[in-house]
């Protein structure tokens, strides 16, 4: 078993739409490089704005 990380040693992006820094998430792990958005709220509001 892998040794723990503590959060502060993830990487972390800003999100697109929000401005705020958002920590790397083991679900992410295949697509961190195309992941923009820190929620699906953000990534749902950034889509209606665009659409207008």
């Amino acid at each position: 078993m892998p040794a723990m990380r503590r959060k502060g040693d993830l990487p972390s992006k800003t999100c697109a739409t929000c401005g705020r820094p958002f920590a790397w998430r083991r679900k992410w792990a295949r697509v961190w490089d195309e992941v923009r958005y820190c929620s699906d709220r953000c990534r749902r509001e950034k889509r209606q704005t665009t659409s207008i």
